[in-house]
């Protein structure tokens, strides 16, 4: 079942993301520690933290959260292009009690790099459902590579970590009656971020507390994953589109 999901969410998404394929600037040499706390978005009770060693764009990540809805997966990605911020309450544009994928577009940017517990993790497994954590205590560690534009983007401040997938009404699972945006056959809690964190240059060179294990339950939650599956496509798309409209504003406002 998951693959026959699976494997047309990937080839379609690779069609969503020309613009992230193209290289950017050289990656800053050398190795280098950045830091996140993560903060809850959406009251998903969502909190953690997160250290990245970044060496040329060999990333090894570790990130340790709680809070998150257990036995479901949590789709997590660095996020860049925008403004390098979080999302507030204040972005919940339409007033429908949620900061929607694409209201919050605008701070943190398009997918970078898939945080996946295996194989790929480009733009193209921003929603790999059946590889992602699925547990409320997450602990996760991967080394892995990341594109000279990611890369450049943590030195220059724009690189953003975000766990997604909310049980914001406490049911213990993805449902309720806002619809998301990305799909409005799913619910909103299905693809919302949950928490967000600024990657900023940090000088301890510290993992956070805990013990790291990739991953988690990648088998779990599969009562989850054809909901989140339907909406890969238009999650990556929302992405990026948020970004050309970003760097659009950007553009005119220095006309």
């Amino acid at each position: 079942m998951r693959k026959a999901l699976a494997l047309p969410t990937v080839a379609l998404a690779a069609a969503a993301f020309p613009l992230l394929t193209a290289t950017g600037a050289s990656a800053h040499e050398g190795s280098h520690s950045y830091q996140a706390d993560l903060g809850s978005l959406n009251d998903s009770g969502a909190t953690g933290t997160a250290m990245v060693t970044l060496d040329g764009t060999t990333a090894t990540v570790m990130i340790e959260a709680s809070g998150l809805l257990e036995g479901a997966p949590h789709a997590q990605h660095f996020h860049f292009g925008a403004a390098g911020a979080c999302p507030t309450p204040d972005d919940d544009e339409n007033g429908d009690g949620w900061v929607s994928v694409t209201e919050a577009t605008e701070d943190y940017g398009a997918i970078g790099t898939s945080l996946t517990t295996t194989g790929d993790t480009s733009p193209d497994s921003g929603l790999a459902i059946d590889r992602f954590p699925t547990d409320g205590e997450l602990s996760y560690e991967r080394t892995l590579e990341v594109t000279p534009d990611v890369a450049a983007s943590f030195e220059a401040g724009t690189a953003v970590l975000v766990l997604h997938g909310v049980d914001k009404d406490g049911s213990g699972t993805y449902d309720g009656t806002v619809m998301s945006d990305l799909d409005p056959s799913l619910p909103m809690e299905a693809t919302a971020p949950a928490a967000c964190g600024p990657l900023a240059a940090s000088q301890m060179g510290a993992a956070p507390s805990g013990g790291a294990e990739t991953g988690g339950g990648a088998t779990a939650g599969t009562e989850q994953h054809a909901a989140l599956a339907v909406g890969a496509v238009a999650l990556v798309g929302a992405a990026a589109a948020g970004t050309v409209a970003a760097r659009r504003r950007q553009a005119a406002d220095q006309a």
